[in-house]
């Protein structure tokens, strides 16, 4: 294997200067830069990153710690993340806490001791003493999807109080008098939030709201809610959309008509949501935006240090209006299989 020492001398130059080309390339003339490039692409050179970690006391990585990595929303943060981070020329580390605080210290503590550059996490709760005392000693901290208002980091979220408000006026307008939520745990501040949005709406109109607690947001809790939506319910917000998709499957399944007999609406307008067999109507988060913005947040923390001022990004969500709660596109008292 190629040594950084074969490279400068068939460059014809120091170690120094190819160490330059790798780390701080704009430190080296592009006449010079072009050289020891061809004797990288010659031997074949693959650079030692725990060596240069070690020299320069972090690694290129950052570290991204998400509650469940099997939910699409996740999938589509990690991507924006993941884009802005190649920008850098770093490389990002996923994680999945699984909603364990336990297992958030753990994977924390693990991340740290790894020199990351940098971490997003989407905290347990609103985040505890073990992300600020993590900041203290040197390593920044975006949160991504929770935390927001706490002025001591940066945060990107979106404002799920709204998100609930125009899922619960959409459903109220369309008529609907007796709704039920579905979602849970209620610790989670995502789920308290589209709650207590929804509640507002459905209070204001004089409407019924049952609410249904689910011990995950995923499509298996989904399924188990509806059996325990009430008979009079004629609407169902969810608190995400794998949830949704589980009754949906449920309810049609049971021979009921989505949205005449029960209209769904689910929230985050994961990819499945549109393609669900009752297309899904769903309050619609930028995933993807969070991502990058939470990364770019980073980085520029990364960048000036004790400079940076902190920002707490708070992005407005909209409502995709589909067949599963819109009787103008969906087919007439059809009954569908899913």
């Amino acid at each position: 294997m190629a040594r950084i020492e074969d490279v400068a001398a068939r460059a014809g130059v120091s170690v120094g200067t190819v160490s330059n080309v790798l780390n701080r390339p704009h430190a080296v003339t592009p006449k010079t830069r072009a050289r020891v490039e061809a004797a990288i692409a010659e031997l074949g050179y693959l650079p030692n990153e725990a060596a240069r970690a070690l020299v320069a006391g972090q690694s290129r990585t950052l570290g991204l710690l998400v509650p469940d990595v099997t939910n699409p929303f996740f999938a589509d943060l990690a991507r924006g993340a993941e884009e802005v981070a190649d920008q850098h020329d770093v490389i990002v580390m996923l994680y999945n806490s699984a909603d364990s605080a336990e297992r958030e210290a753990r994977y924390l503590g693990r991340l740290e001791t790894q020199r990351v550059q940098g971490i997003l996490v989407t905290p347990v709760g609103v985040g505890g003493k073990g992300i600020e005392d993590l900041t203290q000693r040197g390593t920044p901290v975006v949160l991504l999807d929770r935390g927001a208002g706490r002025r001591s980091l940066c945060s990107v979220v979106v404002d799920d109080h709204v998100g609930g408000q125009i899922a619960a006026a959409h459903l109220v307008e369309r008529g609907h008098r007796q709704l039920a939520f579905v979602g849970g745990p209620m610790e989670m501040p995502q789920v308290a939030d589209r709650l207590d949005g929804a509640r507002t709406i459905i209070e204001a109109a004089g409407a019924v709201l049952d609410v249904i607690e689910t011990p995950a947001l995923s499509v298996a809790a989904g399924r188990a809610a509806a059996a325990r939506i009430p008979a009079a319910a004629t609407a169902v917000f969810c608190a995400n959309d794998l949830l949704a998709l589980g009754v949906l499957q449920t309810v049609t399944r049971a021979g009921k008509s989505v949205p005449h007999d029960l209209a769904i609406v689910g929230y985050d307008d994961i990819e499945f949501a549109a393609a669900a067999t009752v297309p899904l109507t769903s309050v619609r988060q930028p995933r993807h935006q969070l991502g990058r913005v939470a990364a770019e947040l980073l980085f520029e923390e990364i960048e000036h240090g004790a400079r940076h001022g902190h920002r707490q990004v708070v992005f407005q969500p909209e409502l995709v209006v589909r067949a599963s709660s819109d009787r103008d596109l969906a087919l007439p008292s059809a009954h569908v299989v899913v």
